[in-house]
C-alpha cells in the first residue's frame, strides 16, 4: 500500500460508434460523387469550348453590323455554348452528345443532335443564315414601326367606306323600283 506505485488507470477505450463510421463513411462517398459531378462538368465545358473554337470562321463571316449573334460559353450547373439569346448548344445525357436547341413560345425545340463536331458546326451555320435572312426581311420594310398598322387601317377603312356608299346606292336603285312598279300598278289606266 504505502510504498507501492499504483498503475495509472487508462480509460477502457470506446467502443466503435457505428453512426459516426457511417456518417464519416457518407462524407467520404459525398466527396468522390461531386469530384465525378465536377470532372463531368468541366470536361462538358471543354467539350463546347472545342465547337465554340470550331465555330470561329463562320462568325468572322457575319457583318459587324448584324448585333443578333452573342456566342460564348456560360459554365454554370448545365454549361452551355450560346448562339445567340434564344438557340444554344449543350451537351446530351451521355455527355458526348451536342444538342443544338432553341426556345420558343411553345416550349425547346431540338434543331440538330450529334457527336461530331463538323455537324453541328454546318447545322449552326444554317440556323444562322436563316435568322441574318430573317433580319434583312425586317429591314426591308420601309414602313417606319407603327406606320405600318396605321396606314393599313386607313386603307381599310376607306375600302370599307367606298362599299358602304355602292351598297347603300345600290339598296336606293332597287327600292325606287319597286316604287315605281307600285305606283304604275295602282294608277287608274285612262
Amino acid at each position: 500500500m504505502w510504498g507501492r506505485s499504483k498503475k495509472a488507470e487508462t480509460p477502457p477505450p470506446e467502443p466503435p460508434n457505428a453512426l459516426k463510421e457511417a456518417v464519416r463513411d457518407a462524407r467520404i462517398e459525398a466527396a468522390e460523387r461531386s469530384a465525378v459531378v465536377v470532372d463531368l462538368r468541366d470536361a462538358a465545358v471543354a467539350r463546347l469550348e472545342l465547337l465554340n473554337d470550331a465555330l470561329d470562321p463562320l462568325f468572322k463571316d457575319v457583318p459587324k453590323d448584324v448585333e443578333l449573334f452573342d456566342r460564348g460559353v456560360s459554365k454554370g450547373d448545365t454549361p452551355r455554348l450560346w448562339v445567340d439569346v434564344i438557340a444554344h448548344v449543350e451537351m446530351g445525357r451521355d455527355k458526348r452528345q451536342y444538342r443544338f436547341v432553341q426556345d420558343t413560345r411553345y416550349g425547346r425545340a431540338v434543331l440538330a443532335e450529334s457527336y461530331e463536331i463538323p455537324e453541328m458546326v454546318h447545322a449552326i451555320t444554317r440556323y444562322v443564315a436563316r435568322r441574318m435572312v430573317e433580319r434583312e426581311r425586317a429591314l426591308a420594310d420601309d414602313t417606319p414601326y407603327g406606320q405600318a398598322t396605321s396606314l393599313k387601317m386607313v386603307e381599310h377603312e376607306q375600302r370599307r367606306g367606298r362599299l358602304r356608299a355602292i351598297r347603300t346606292f345600290c339598296y336606293g336603285v332597287i327600292i325606287a323600283v319597286i316604287v315605281l312598279v307600285v305606283l304604275a300598278l295602282f294608277a287608274p289606266h285612262g
